[in-house]
């Protein structure tokens, strides 16, 4: 599959179609292609000598496809940097990543207006496609660079899996595009001559226009994190009412709970269901499974699926061998979707990056087990802490509480004195409530919770909250929950 030429084909065959709308801003596939190839020469122009990389700084505005393509039409990467991001780190990002030059959607826009007589090269196959960067355990980003393979690997993948229809296609893009969970909806779209419906941050922040926004969306594909459609489940009008068109749930990034499964089912009793998994370094996603109920009826927590075809996902112990099925170690993928590395880390033997045979392999520091051939997540093997010299993985006690009868979802938090972990707290969202109190509630599930985990392991506090605060990427924002009970 040649990405760039399917794009170009949609603009010659269908001009007018809107390839993106963000707010009260459209983008049709026409102009798409004319202002990024006019931004791809004027790239080729001003910096003839080289690949080094285009930084893009800004939100959800169309400019950002713009350039986005404009980079990689001239052999550049791009690298996203979310206005939401720090000042601080966004300088970390630019610093790392040695970008040529950094532009905002107001110089893109101009620049796209401008005439030049360069003639770009685009990226190859094995070229970056872009860097997105993620956190590192030193506390300094890390910029994880993604070829047009990695991303063609991918694409071609879904497209298989998933009979979109071209033309006839919407994509939700709910995540920044700094954040890697946007590269499914914004491709996916681009490839199959579809419109990405963007939801941007002054939506996300106002109940009342994020909810006037999805009911004038014509959204069919649905991508998002959990947390943002548990969110959105508080409202009662969101169902196939307000969302008539909407067949595809495409969820990744984070822990899908069972309950927030059977609500969607309920509420789109048309739509299906797709959990998915991978690390930004394997290119978004590598695994996935439907979830209909009686996938509901049988796990719990749920799975994430089955390796792409051609991929390779094991579950290893210390020693990097393999475990028996059900036994629980860490996860291992490797692939042609699997990223060269990290921009500016040319020593991999220390960043999780090693060679499989004649394939690119990750160290992902995330738990898991195999069972009846399907990938299930269990938390990061790092996110553990000792409380009275008891070692306590985080995700066990959240998997737990999460299979609780009355619990939709759960996060779980230390709580730190004088820089040691002294107890549990569980942040809870429920799926009903009676006439309880919340002492009287937490009391019943410390009960119900102890007939599944060890003492040590109990939250020594509950606190119930209709849905969980989020990250600009949509993600639980534990930063903000921890702040909340220190």
């Amino acid at each position: 599959m040649d990405l760039l030429d399917r794009i170009s084909r949609t603009a010659h065959e269908y001009p007018e179609k809107l390839a993106h709308v963000s707010e009260d801003r459209t983008l049709t596939y026409a102009e798409l292609a004319q202002k990024s190839d006019a931004l791809a020469r004027h790239f080729a122009g001003a910096f003839p000598a080289g690949h080094a990389p285009v930084a893009v700084i800004g939100h959800k505005e169309p400019e950002m496809l713009i350039a986005f393509l404009g980079a990689v039409k001239s052999g550049r990467p791009y690298v996203p940097i979310d206005v939401a991001i720090p000042a601080r780190r966004a300088a970390g990002m630019l610093q790392a990543s040695q970008a040529v030059v950094a532009l905002t959607p107001s110089e893109i826009a101009a620049l796209a207006n401008e005439r030049s007589s360069a003639k770009p090269r685009r990226v190859g196959l094995n070229d970056p496609f872009y860097i997105i960067f993620t956190s590192g355990s030193t506390g300094e980003p890390k910029g994880v660079v993604i070829t047009l393979g990695c991303l063609t690997t991918f694409l071609e993948w879904m497209l298989e899996q998933h009979p979109f229809t071209r033309g006839r296609e919407t994509f939700l893009n709910q995540a920044p595009f700094a954040f890697d969970l946007s590269v499914m909806d914004l491709y996916l779209s681009l490839a199959t001559g579809g419109t990405l419906f963007s939801i941007g941050k002054n939506e996300i922040a106002n109940p009342k226009r994020l909810y006037s926004a999805l009911d004038h969306s014509t959204v069919t594909v649905w991508v998002s994190t959990p947390t943002f459609a548990q969110m959105c489940l508080i409202e009662r009008r969101f169902n196939r009412t307000m969302l008539p068109q909407l067949r595809r749930f495409l969820f990744c990034g984070e822990t899908l709970a069972p309950d927030t499964v059977a609500q969607l089912l309920d509420r789109f009793p048309e739509a299906e269901i797709w959990n998915t998994y991978g690390p930004t370094e394997a290119t978004v996603a590598c695994t996935s499974v439907r979830i209909d109920r009686d996938m509901l009826a049988r796990y719990a927590p749920l799975p994430v699926g089955a390796p792409m075809p051609g991929a390779k996902v094991l579950v290893v112990d210390g020693e990097g061998q393999p475990v028996t099925p059900g036994e629980r170690g860490e996860i291992i993928i490797a692939g042609a979707h699997v990223s060269p590395g990290y921009v500016g880390s040319p020593d991999l033997a220390n960043s999780g990056f090693f060679w499989m045979g004649n394939l690119r392999a990750y160290r992902t520091g995330d738990w898991g087990r195999i069972e009846n051939g399907l990938l299930f997540f269990e938390g990061r093997i790092d996110a553990q802490f000792k409380i009275n010299g008891y070692r306590i993985e985080l995700g066990d006690v959240e998997e737990n509480l999460r299979s609780l009868p009355t619990v939709t979802d759960a996060a779980v938090l230390p709580v730190i004195r004088q820089g040691i972990a002294q107890s549990l707290a569980a942040f809870v969202v429920l799926s009903r409530r009676g006439g309880e109190s919340d002492f009287e509630l937490g009391t019943r599930l410390r009960s119900e919770l102890a007939q599944r985990i060890p003492a040590y392991m109990l939250p020594g506090r509950f606190i119930f909250v209709d849905a969980f605060p989020m990250t600009a990427n949509g993600k639980t924002d534990r930063r903000r929950l921890a702040d909340s009970i220190r």
